[in-house]
């Protein structure tokens, strides 16, 4: 535990806290699994970063829906629904990513790196039980925007965020972005 305790993530309080106050009780609940990823480091094993995953309904509104290749993937893992125009799929959603940024060791590995481990689970985890989409969600700020999309990640949708979800500091909606796992 006293990795997580001294894990920081400066760039995202909400990373940070989540690793350290939620993940214990969202994994007993069964909400979500969190994975922590350690590397060696002069000779001991560190804490580089964590993924968290859940599994979700996502609604996908037909509009959202640029290729037909794209649709026709969706097709095969969801359901549409002619009254809210759009599909619905139970996907895994990538719900955390960070790294730690104690000691230095954010640069021990790249957020690309953490975010092929957690598609790589992801895929394990459909070979038993089915599927191939995962989702994230982010801030509609470039530089996530850009990172998700680099590596292999399509927009779809924004979501609002309904009162529980928002406080003073977080926005008012989050940018959803899918990509299908080969």
């Amino acid at each position: 535990m006293g990795a997580i305790s001294a894990f920081s993530c400066p760039l995202n309080y909400d990373v940070e806290m989540f690793v350290k106050e939620k993940a214990v009780a969202f994994a007993e609940q069964g909400i979500a699994a969190t994975y922590l990823v350690f590397t060696s480091h002069k000779g001991k094993p560190v804490l580089v970063g964590y993924f968290t995953l859940a599994n979700k309904f996502l609604f996908i509104p037909d509009k959202s829906i640029d290729s037909k290749t794209l649709k026709k993937r969706i097709s095969r893992f969801g359901s549409h629904s002619e009254d809210l125009k759009g599909y619905q799929l139970s996907v895994p959603l990538i719900a955390q990513l960070g790294k730690n940024f104690q000691d230095g060791y954010n640069e021990l590995i790249t957020g690309d790196e953490l975010l092929k481990l957690a598609c790589d689970r992801i895929a394990q985890i459909q070979i038993m039980i089915s599927g191939k989409f995962t989702y994230v969600e982010c801030e509609d700020k470039q530089c996530l925007i850009e990172f998700y999309t680099t590596n292999g990640f399509q927009r779809i949708a924004d979501r609002t965020l309904n009162k529980l979800e928002k406080s003073n500091d977080t926005p008012a909606y989050l940018v959803q972005l899918i990509k299908y796992i080969r």
